[in-house]
């Protein structure tokens, strides 16, 4: 059975979008996937970037491209009151309800959903601790085991080449973004053009 690693970071619309999404494009294939909460904004640090919500032009294109995608695939999404907002309580919850670095699909979907459905402040101190007392977390979000946690699971995506979420990891390849979920599912029904064209295509330039 194939594993899928599933990168994410709640204050992003794609991967809420892929979220939702991935069922359908799992339906009928044997895998298992986890998922694990990083700091996309370590990512942009690493590599030295902006985010899209950073530049001007870039951020009106990205949320109004958001909104139409969620249209469009039947998902609700509801642009939260403030954007960007720093998203590190929520994955410090997330992994604070779960052991091992990872969070599972319902606490990932309750976080999601605190963000992406009602239009409100995400990160509002009320929101947050009315949201914390809900999930009831095994370990204090606020501890430093916890936000040690955030810190690993960042440096070890970037050790496995991620450079932005969504990103799905799965055998030696790794899938970036909501827009890549169609070749992710190519790719796990086993289609040859991976063989003879993924290769290729990545030493372009080289």
């Amino acid at each position: 059975m194939k594993h899928i690693t599933f990168y994410l970071d709640f204050i992003s619309p794609f991967a809420w979008l892929a979220f939702d999404r991935l069922p359908q494009v799992l339906h009928g294939t044997p895998i298992s996937v986890s998922y694990q909460p990083i700091l996309f904004a370590g990512l942009l640090k690493h590599y030295g970037q902006l985010g899209p919500a950073e530049i001007p032009g870039k951020r009106e294109w990205t949320y109004r491209q958001v909104v139409w995608l969620a249209h469009q695939h039947g998902v609700a999404l509801e642009m939260p009151a403030k954007h960007p907002f720093n998203p590190l309580a929520l994955l410090r919850l997330a992994l604070a309800c779960a052991p091992a670095g990872q969070a599972s699909h319902a606490v990932c979907e309750t976080l999601f959903r605190h963000v992406w459905q009602g239009g409100l402040d995400a990160a509002d101190p009320q929101r947050l601790q009315a949201l914390t007392t809900q999930m009831a977390p095994a370990r204090d979000p606020a501890g430093d085991e916890v936000k040690a946690q955030v810190r690993a699971n960042t440096d070890a995506a970037i050790a496995a080449g991620v450079f932005g979420v969504p990103s799905f990891a799965v055998d030696d390849k790794l899938f970036w973004g909501f827009d890549a979920l169609p070749m992710l599912h190519a790719y796990l029904k086993d289609e040859r053009w991976f063989a003879s064209e993924w290769d290729k295509a990545g030493a372009v330039g080289r």
